[in-house]
């Protein structure tokens, strides 16, 4: 197995810049590109983003993408207003598929995507990143256009925790990228201060041990990845948290590991969560391996977390994500829309 994950880290890991803007869209020809940005209570970024991705993959002399779609979570903020503004095209995740209702969840939303988009590829990045930078979009997409034996691409990064965070996402990384300095890092285990804490304790032990064909992926469960339509509307979507594992579990079993595919994009800057999140985040992605392993049910979804109060610890109690979207080719509306 590690002999394999070895040929598949040679064939199916890159580099951004192994794949120049020319080339890209020399390949894209009548390939349409979507970008979806699933937000909840993210002024603060989501502006950014879209602004990049408009001006620097909207424009007429780099047409990559053909739309940008913000896909609000319930917002209680200005992040639709902030978004519209900047270019974007704002949806509401309770205006698509009214028929069923909708659900908390960051895999909700996705799911829901796959109805209001027509791209052929489509590319999801998360909204709470700062200092965005467009390699994040082509890093992914590339591999797609270019390659027609992909159909699933992850990006990679260095994901620096607390004060690193300025210090590595400076412009001396950029020039490292280029040079391949960070794919060597990341790959050697070397770069110091990483977030990606449920990454590590908790979805890199799993993958290794029941999934080990995909032990290479440096960021199983980052925000950032692109695939083909055609696959995602095969694959089942966890609602919540465990979406991203679920994900790349799923492409595995149904396309093949030689049909994924990863991308060094540099460093990625975002909101930390606390302890208590990254709980519940753990056990919505512990939830998600179980199903896929054993298709069992589960004894006790719930996760109960402590907090000191004025009496000492208090307990508190939390629904762990259990429910999980079926295929988007299973759902009327949308086998509708894709014959219309």
């Amino acid at each position: 197995m590690l002999e394999e994950v070895e040929r598949w880290l040679d064939r199916r890991s890159w580099s951004v810049a192994d794949r120049p803007m020319e080339r890209i869209l020399a390949a894209k020809r009548n390939t349409k590109v979507s970008v979806v940005l699933p937000a909840l209570n993210e002024e603060a970024t989501v502006g950014d983003i879209v602004a990049v991705i408009r001006r620097e993959l909207m424009s007429e002399a780099v047409p990559l993408v053909d739309e940008l779609v913000v896909l609000d979570s319930g917002s209680t903020d200005r992040t639709a207003e902030v978004a519209a503004a900047a270019g974007a095209r704002v949806v509401a995740r309770d205006a698509i598929l009214p028929r069923i209702p909708a659900v908390p969840g960051k895999g909700e939303v996705l799911w829901r995507s796959l109805m209001v988009t027509g791209g052929d590829v489509i590319c999801f990045v998360d909204a709470d990143l700062r200092d965005f930078s467009a390699d994040f979009v082509t890093g992914i997409v590339g591999p797609l256009l270019t390659d027609p034996d992909v159909d699933f691409v992850k990006a990679m990064y260095d994901r620096p925790f607390g004060a690193e965070s300025d210090q590595l996402a400076s412009g001396a990384v950029s020039d490292q990228l280029a040079s391949g300095a960070v794919s060597d890092q990341l790959a050697s285990g070397k770069t110091p201060g990483q977030g990606g804490r449920v990454t590590e304790l908790v979805a890199r032990p799993l993958l290794n041990l029941h999934w080990p064909q995909l032990a290479g992926f440096v960021q199983p469960l980052g925000g950032e990845y692109a695939a083909r339509r055609s696959l995602l509307e095969r694959l089942p979507f966890p609602v919540g948290y465990g979406v991203e594992l679920g994900l790349l579990v799923d492409a595995l079993h149904t396309v093949g590991l030689d049909a994924l595919a990863q991308v060094d994009v540099g460093v990625r800057k975002h909101r930390h969560q606390d302890e208590r999140a990254l709980g519940r985040m753990a056990a919505a992605i512990y939830r998600t391996a179980q199903l896929r392993l054993s298709r069992g049910h589960l004894v006790r979804p719930r996760l109960t977390q402590f907090e000191r109060g004025e009496e000492g610890f208090t307990p508190r109690t939390y629904a762990v994500d259990t429910e999980e979207r079926p295929p988007m080719l299973d759902i009327t509306e949308y086998t509708r829309r894709r014959v219309a």
